[in-house]
């Protein structure tokens, strides 16, 4: 009975620092991973045995150097989300995970990664090393620079895109760079000023770059990027490159589903005060989640139907 005793804590404390551990890897945001699967689709390489397998073998690096990045991130944040009204129900600012076993984590994770993509393409390994590079940076000094600070993590999902493309030995295209730039810059400047908005007075604290930005300056700097992103998203689907490898104007008929997606987000920014996580909008928020959908299909239909047609 003592011997039993003394097991169920432990038993206990092993399982939470391992659920901890899983939540502090965040793995609802690895659907941001999913961009590396872009180059396949829009390049209609998704039926290739052997690129759907490196395209896989991409997420899943990626997913591997995204999380040990959280991890680190958050243990050089530590001091500050303890003191977040949000960040400090995490596990690690809550005490609810060993710090040890994060920093051992986080070691194996980056290391695990730089070998995963040094072993599918050497491209892909240097994507993924400029991605490591630019978010240890950020995470040590630079996300403390206005502007700079956004620039960094929106650069994040360039790379992710690129690395698609790269990983298949496909260009990607310059078009879905500078749109996936824009959104990306929306959807970072959208949280900063979700935080703005929730610390207020004492958003400086938590973030020293939050001390230089204002509500009325990230909302003009919001309105340029949204309308950058449908012009820019609206040309790639007119672009003569895209029209070549489609072999149609059919991804005209997505842009209804881009223009609803930055409108549907700027409304959750300014109306329902909604923004700090774009990951959480886009899962529970019903409208965003079906227009997601909506696109997908209808690009799929587009890129994959014809092919189909002929193939049949």
């Amino acid at each position: 009975m003592k011997a039993l005793e003394i097991r169920e804590p432990i038993t206990f404390a092993i399982a939470r620092n391992l659920r901890g551990l899983i939540v502090e890897m965040r793995p609802l945001d690895w659907s941001k991973n999913l961009l590396v699967f872009s180059g396949l689709i829009f390049s209609r390489s998704l039926t290739d045995p052997t690129n759907l397998l490196l395209s896989i073998g991409g997420f899943a690096t990626f997913c591997a150097a995204s999380s040990s990045i959280y991890l680190f991130n958050d243990l050089c944040d530590l001091k500050h989300d303890r003191e977040h009204p949000v960040k400090r129900e995490r596990p690690l600012a809550a005490g609810l995970v060993n710090i040890n076993l994060v920093r051992v984590m986080t070691v194996v994770l980056l290391g695990g990664a730089i070998a995963a993509a040094i072993a599918l393409n050497i491209s892909f390994a240097l994507v993924i090393g400029v991605y490591l590079i630019t978010c240890l940076a950020y995470s040590l000094k630079l996300k403390d620079i206005v502007i700079l600070d956004v620039i960094l993590v929106a650069s994040g999902f360039v790379l992710r895109a690129a690395s698609g493309a790269l990983l298949i030995g496909v260009e990607p295209s310059e078009w879905l760079v500078l749109c996936t730039s824009m959104v990306a810059l929306l959807i970072g400047f959208g949280k900063r000023r979700h935080e703005l908005a929730l610390l207020q007075d004492g958003a400086h604290h938590h973030r020293r770059s939050l001390g230089d930005y204002s509500i009325e300056f990230l909302d003009a700097i919001m309105t340029v990027c949204a309308g950058a992103a449908v012009l820019t998203y609206a040309l790639y689907t007119r672009a003569d490159e895209t029209v070549a490898r489609v072999g149609s104007h059919g991804m005209l008929l997505t842009i209804p589903f881009v223009l609803y997606g930055v409108f549907r987000y700027l409304f959750l920014i300014h109306k329902r005060r909604i923004g700090g996580d774009p990951v959480q909008m886009m899962f529970r928020d019903r409208p965003t989640l079906i227009n997601l959908a909506l696109w997908v299909l209808t690009a799929g239909l587009v890129i994959y139907l014809p092919k189909a047609l002929r193939l049949a």
